[in-house]
């Protein structure tokens, strides 16, 4: 994945500029504003030599709540889990958590191997092994002039 940041207000577009507004606000309200008005989980996403690692937090979710789906080079991740059937002996007095849907979606680039993609979810973590694709080694040489 191929990160770039614009520092120039100007060239940015309103998306631009309403994502940054988003990402940018401060967490002085406990949890961030894509969190708690938007229901975006949070996501952090890491890179080593072999693969990228996309985790999200999201606790409280079974395996089967999730979907996953890679169209063309649009990773998206959904997940929606039905409302628990309450008993009718049993009144609510305060509910303070319940189950939001979420869909996130990332555009991978050319240096994925979008076949290799695998998920796991363990303790209110899904993580996403996103493997690099082998590149051709640039190889050096010397040229002598003739």
């Amino acid at each position: 994945m191929t990160l770039v940041k614009v520092n120039n207000p100007l060239a940015k577009s309103i998306d631009g500029l309403m994502n940054d507004l988003f990402n940018d606000l401060p967490v002085s309200f406990g949890k961030t504003f894509r969190e708690d008005v938007l229901g975006f989980p949070p996501v952090n996403i890491l890179e080593n030599a072999n693969a990228y690692q996309l985790e999200v937090s999201v606790p409280g979710l079974e395996k089967a709540d999730f979907n996953i789906k890679l169209d063309g080079n649009l990773l998206t991740i959904s997940a929606d889990k039905k409302e628990t059937v309450k008993k009718e002996n049993e009144k609510v007095i305060r509910k303070e958590f319940g189950n939001k849907a979420f869909k996130r979606s990332f555009t991978l680039d050319e240096k994925i191997e979008a076949s290799a993609i695998d998920a796991q979810y363990e303790n209110g973590i899904l993580k996403l092994n996103l493997p690099k694709k082998e590149v051709a080694k640039v190889t050096t040489r010397d040229i002598t002039i003739q």
